[in-house]
This record gives C-alpha cells, structure tokens and sequence, in this order.
C-alpha cells in the first residue's frame, strides 16, 4: 500500500524578544494538544511559501512580510510521508492568535522542548533550543 504523501509549509515565528509563536493542535486532529508551529498543507497550485503566508493568515491572522527559508525535510509516519517546508518568519503585521480556536502564546527559544511536539518536529526544535539567538 502505498503511503499518503502530503506537503506541508510551517512558520517559526520569531520576536525581537528570542521568543516563538506556537499553538496547540485541537481535539480530533492527529497528535492533539501537542504544541505545533503555524502552518498547513500546501495545494496543488501553490508554492510552499504561498502557501504559508496564505496558512499563516487563516490560522493566526498574520500578513508575512518576510520568510526565510530554514529547513526542508521529509518525515515518515505509519501511515503518511509529510514534506516540510520550514520558514523563519521574523517580520509580519498584525499580533498572531487563534483564529480557528486554537490556543496560541509565545515561548522563548531557549525553552522549547521536543517532548511537547509532534515526532516530526522533534530535530526542528532540537535545532532551535541550541542555536544561539
């Protein structure tokens, strides 16, 4: 059988202060309650970074001004293969919160920790808590 591959452009978004926006994945979707970066899947005409700017202002009511290319990388689940696009998003307009009901806060970069996440996410985040900000 072959396995659902799905595309999929998230944003770190990150304040002057060191600190990212996260949310909180709802009940009902995979891995709920677990904390996830902003983002969604990409559609057939779009290109990952259309994509997150369009996903970003859905989710968080943000307009990106600037995306950074940070990381790319496939992941594999029992059932699915997810290709991310991961974007550093450092200038937008607008203040990010829960626009489908989600929980949203800020959380310093230093404090991330992998456990809260996603297994997919577990090497982004990894990442960040040890770059130096």
């Amino acid at each position: 059988m072959t396995k659902k591959q799905i595309q999929v452009a998230a944003g770190i978004i990150r304040n002057e202060f060191g600190q990212i926006y996260l949310t909180q994945r709802l009940e009902g979707q995979d891995f709920a309650q677990s904390l996830e970066f902003p983002g969604g899947k990409i559609e057939t005409d779009e290109t990952p970074e259309q994509a997150l700017k369009r996903e970003l202002e859905e989710e968080i009511g943000i307009v990106t001004l600037s995306a950074l290319p940070y990381d790319h990388f496939h992941f594999e689940y029992p059932t699915k293969t997810i290709e991310f696009f991961f974007y550093l998003v450092e200038e937008w307009i607008g203040e990010p919160f829960g626009r489908e009901g989600q929980e949203g806060f800020w959380i310093h970069q230093s404090e991330l920790e992998e456990g809260q996440f996603p297994p997919a996410n577990a090497n982004i985040v990894n990442r960040l808590k040890h770059e130096i900000y």
